[in-house]
């Protein structure tokens, strides 16, 4: 018999949403701390930027259990993504375990010798307590806590009336208006906020990018939806995964002339697309060596923009600020009024005991995590919402189920701490040695191995189903209502109270 826990999720955005909803759902009480005012995280509108909007179509950004609106735009808009998020929580109980405006300070094992975690919670009127779980889901992802770039004469920037902020914080495109706005960053947060700028009717835009990236546009060719290239098994099959054999390496070798001239065949088409020689932004990377989360979607309008000169496009980065002027890298001067850091986020769980901080990261930033989701030293405690990739919140919604099962110890492939071991140093040695791209974000990205993560996932959990038809299979993209069938296959089970 499973016992029930009382569970405590940490975060209430995408993950946190899809952790709470998998272990309520098999009979667990559940608690979701959130350290804002508002569920959804990254898409919690006081966080979001303007006109930001979804990577990936509205039917690949889905929960298995749950369809975003036929009235939405492929690409939904954030506000449309957080009623969205609010509609999920509120459909399945979640609001009533939602504790705002509470942070977790710090966590350590139970002191009476119980399995769990004890943990020291912070509410916004510096009220401080401590509250004992069974089990922690850190939901927290991978844009949790904005970075900062502290640079000299930055208060003498602000002194004459400049001002700084992090991307999280551009939320009132007014801001914009006859004023100079330069932007670091390389991110699609960096491109949006650009073309916003312009949009917004900005004095001077510029972004400042240290390397040139490849972007994917919505419509390769203009035709073509990029999820039918980038998202499908097909594509992914051309890249050797960990764990092949002998006779797969060899399939790689014969093949790998066809999948070179595939990928030049792509970058033939994008530069041409986006006139990436007259912007003078051609990448120097190869497309396939660099394909991971950090690839992003090219912002319409963008490039146009820097082809006509609205928006400026300078290689580099800031070096200091001098009265109202930005110095970069290159000892280029740009004359700002507003600095947009679209630098991203700390990787990171900072209220995690030191002890266990070294068992969970390695001293080059690479995660120790079995599936992305647990790691065998630390007990009692899973990660949702790690797994990222091109179809965020189905990885999330099945890292959920995966773990719930995994801590009431109901998977059908139940590892061992040794095999968790094994399996963790063999996925190191993957991404260091194989493939480095795939140690982008701490090896925190499962792109683009998205369908070969699902399998594994599902393996464990113990689906009758994995695969649509053949054909479907390699050659459409993830479908959530396929996955929630997959699921629905599975062992069924209920946590009973003690």
């Amino acid at each position: 018999m499973v016992k029930q826990k009382h569970v405590c999720v940490i975060g209430a955005g995408i993950s946190g949403l899809a952790a709470g909803k998998a272990f309520a759902g098999r009979g667990h009480k559940v608690t979701i701390i959130e350290r804002s005012g508002d569920l959804g995280g990254v898409w919690e509108p006081a966080r979001s930027y303007p006109d930001v909007q979804t990577q990936s179509p509205k039917e690949l950004y889905r929960y298995t259990d749950k369809a975003m609106p036929e009235s939405y735009p492929e690409w939904p808009k954030g506000p449309q993504v957080h009623a969205y998020l609010r509609e999920y929580s509120r459909s399945h109980g979640l609001d009533g375990a939602m504790r705002f405006d509470t942070k977790v300070e710090a966590m350590k094992r139970r002191a009476d010798g119980r399995p769990g975690w004890t943990l020291e919670l912070r509410s916004t009127d510096n009220a401080t307590g401590h509250e004992d779980f069974d089990f922690v889901a850190v939901c927290t992802g991978q844009f949790n806590e904005p970075q900062s770039l502290p640079l000299p004469g930055e208060d003498a920037f602000k002194a004459q009336g400049g001002h700084i902020l992090h991307s999280s914080q551009y939320s009132d495109p007014d801001l914009a208006k006859g004023r100079k706005v330069v932007v670091l960053g390389g991110s699609k947060s960096a491109t949006d906020i650009a073309v916003n700028a312009v949009n917004s009717g900005a004095s001077e835009v510029t972004i400042v990018f240290r390397e040139p990236v490849w972007r994917i546009p919505y419509f390769v060719g203009g035709l073509v939806n990029f999820k039918r290239i980038l998202y499908i098994r097909a594509q992914e099959q051309m890249f050797a995964s960990w764990g092949i054999g002998p006779m797969a390496r060899l399939a790689h070798a014969v093949a790998k002339p066809f999948v070179w001239a595939n990928w030049r065949g792509l970058e033939s088409m994008l530069k041409m697309q986006l006139k990436l020689k007259q912007c003078g932004m051609v990448p120097k990377e190869r497309i396939e060596d660099g394909v991971n989360c950090s690839v992003p979607i090219a912002t319409p309008g963008f490039y146009p923009m820097v082809a006509d000169g609205r928006i400026k496009a300078v290689q580099g980065t800031f070096d200091h600020y001098d009265g109202k002027t930005i110095v970069m890298s290159g000892g280029q001067r740009v004359a700002a009024d507003i600095a947009v850091l679209a630098i991203g986020y700390k990787l990171g769980v900072p209220f995690l005991p030191e002890e266990y901080q070294k068992k969970l990261v390695e001293p080059d930033g690479q995660y120790r995590l079995y599936r992305l989701i647990a790691n065998p030293d630390l007990p009692d405690m899973g990660f949702v919402g790690f797994n990222s990739s091109f179809c965020t919140v189905l990885c999330a919604d099945l890292a959920a189920n995966w773990l719930v099962r995994y801590a009431d110890g109901q998977l059908a492939r139940q590892p061992s701490a040794a095999e968790m071991h094994d399996n963790i140093a063999m996925m190191l040695n993957f991404r260091r040695v194989e493939r480095p791209a795939a140690g982008v974000y701490g090896g925190l990205c499962v792109a683009p191995y998205h369908f070969k993560h699902f399998d594994e996932l599902l393996a464990d959990i113990g689906t009758k189903a994995s695969r649509r038809n053949p054909l479907v299979e390699k050659f459409t993209p993830p479908d959530a209502d396929a996955y929630a069938r997959f699921l629905a296959t599975a062992p069924e089970y209920k946590a009973a109270m003690a």
